[in-house]
């Protein structure tokens, strides 16, 4: 064998090796970008889920919100009819029914307050898992308490006084 037919064999087993190491080369490539394909699939729904997660932790909040402002209207409505009771015997007449008018505003101002967000809404929740109470309820129900409110005031100026300084 001459050392031309040589080099052209050892030229001929190079480059196999090449195409064979190309053809690995580009198999891996091809599993490889699959897998990538296959985790960008895992990490949109792990996302996906975070997502709704999310919304579900903001509707909670929202509503132990909505349930506070109820809560302090509720203490500040019996402390405004309560001033009467009390104070009546305390302080002048008049001082009573301001107590009493500014503590029952406040409680009609909190049962406002809390429906507020439902109101004017900031920025469109995500698609959430958990169930919101519905609007109407809490427009019906705030709108009642607002009206209590409002009668406990009057009730202050113009029920029966019975006493004071």
């Amino acid at each position: 064998m001459t050392t031309a037919a040589k080099k052209a064999k050892i030229a001929e087993k190079t480059a196999n090796i090449e195409r064979a190491e190309i053809h690995k080369a580009s198999r891996d490539v091809k599993e490889s970008a699959e897998h990538i394909a296959d985790s960008a699939g895992e990490i949109e729904d792990s996302a996906d889920l975070s997502t709704i997660l999310a919304a579900d932790r903001t509707i909670y909040a929202a509503e132990r919100t909505y349930a506070a402002w109820v809560r302090t209207g509720f203490a500040s409505l019996a402390a405004g009819v309560g001033a009467k009771a009390l104070l009546e015997h305390i302080l002048p007449g008049l001082f009573v029914q301001i107590v009493g008018t500014v503590l029952t505003l406040f409680s009609a101002f909190c049962f406002g307050a809390a429906i507020w967000r439902e109101l004017v809404p900031r920025f469109n929740d995500p698609m959430p898992n958990a169930r919101r109470i519905p609007k109407w309820i809490l427009y019906a129900v705030n709108g009642t308490l607002i009206l209590v409110a409002i009668a406990a005031m009057v009730s202050i100026w113009l029920g029966p006084y019975n006493g004071g300084i």
